[in-house]
C-alpha cells in the first residue's frame, strides 16, 4: 500500500513539473525591419507583435533595424509573427543573419578636433576598429563621417573610441536648424549624470562629455532654443559650463602619435 502511494505521489510530482511554466519552452525569432528607423517605430513594432498570444518579450535594435521576439511556440509561431508585422504595411520583416553586412553612416562633430594632426589621430584609431569601412574628416566643419557595418560595431563603440583619445564627439547633421555648442566644464562634472541632465533640456539632441579634457559638447535645434538660453538652462541644472577661450592648436600637422 505504501509503495502504491509513493508511486502515485511520484507520478503527481512528475505531472506537476511537466506542466509547470518553468518548464515551458521558449523560441526566438530575429528579423530585419527596414522601415523601423527610430524608437517610436520600435514601439509601434512592439505594440503590433504584442497583439499575438504567447509573446514573452520584444527587443529592437534600431541601428541594425532588427527585432528579436521571444514566444511560446504552443501559442504562436514565427510565421504568425511575420504575418502580423507584414500586415502593418510599414514594418514588413525580412530575413536576418549575424553574418549579414548592414552598412550605416554617421557624422561626428568634434569642436576639439582642431587640426590635421587631430584628424589623423582620430582616423588612425577608427581604422583599427572591426566593422569601420571608410572615414572622411572635414576639418573646416570639425566633423568626421564614418561608414561602418552595424553587425560588427555600433555608434556607441565608435564614439567611445574617439572619446578615449581625448575628443568630445556628438551627432553631426547638416541643415539650417541644427547647431552645436562646446563648453569647458569641471572635470569632476564630466559624468553620465551631467549628460542626463543636459539631454532633457529643450532643443537638445545629443550630449557628450570628456573628463580628460574637461569639456561638454551639445547638438541642438536652433528653432527650439538659442545659444544663450541653452547655456543658461545648462547652468540652471547645476553644471558649471563656460565658453572656452579661443584655441591655439599646438598639434603638429602630422599623423604621428
Amino acid at each position: 500500500m505504501k509503495r502504491t502511494l509513493c508511486r502515485l505521489a511520484l507520478s503527481f510530482i512528475i505531472c506537476l513539473f511537466s506542466f509547470s511554466p518553468a518548464g515551458a519552452q521558449t523560441d526566438t525569432l530575429t528579423v530585419r525591419i527596414k522601415g523601423m528607423r527610430c524608437d517610436e517605430c520600435a514601439h509601434k513594432v512592439m505594440v503590433a507583435v504584442r497583439q499575438l498570444p504567447g509573446i514573452e518579450s520584444v527587443h529592437s535594435n534600431t541601428e541594425r533595424r532588427t527585432t528579436t521576439v521571444a514566444f511560446d511556440p504552443t501559442l504562436t509561431c514565427a510565421d504568425s509573427i511575420k504575418a502580423r508585422l507584414a500586415a502593418t504595411g510599414r514594418f514588413k520583416p525580412s530575413s536576418y543573419s549575424p553574418q549579414d553586412t548592414i552598412r550605416r553612416g554617421m557624422g561626428l562633430r568634434m569642436d576639439d578636433m582642431h587640426c590635421q594632426g587631430c584628424a589623423n589621430r582620430i582616423v588612425k584609431r577608427l581604422q583599427q576598429m572591426e566593422g569601420v569601412d571608410s572615414l572622411a574628416p572635414h576639418l573646416d566643419k570639425h566633423y568626421v563621417f564614418v561608414r561602418y557595418d552595424a553587425n560588427r560595431t555600433c555608434k556607441a563603440d565608435i564614439k567611445r573610441a574617439v572619446s578615449e583619445l581625448g575628443y568630445t564627439p556628438v551627432n553631426y547633421y547638416s541643415g539650417p536648424k541644427v547647431a552645436f555648442a562646446y563648453y569647458a566644464i569641471p572635470k569632476e562634472q564630466a559624468t553620465e549624470e551631467t549628460v542626463d541632465k543636459a539631454l532633457i533640456l529643450d532643443g537638445v539632441e545629443d550630449v557628450s562629455v570628456n573628463a580628460r579634457r574637461g569639456a561638454m559638447a551639445v547638438t541642438f535645434f536652433n528653432d527650439e532654443t538659442t545659444p544663450d538660453k541653452l547655456l543658461a538652462d545648462i547652468r540652471q541644472k547645476g553644471i558649471d559650463a563656460q565658453l572656452p577661450p579661443a584655441h591655439e592648436c599646438k598639434e603638429e600637422n602630422t599623423d604621428k602619435q
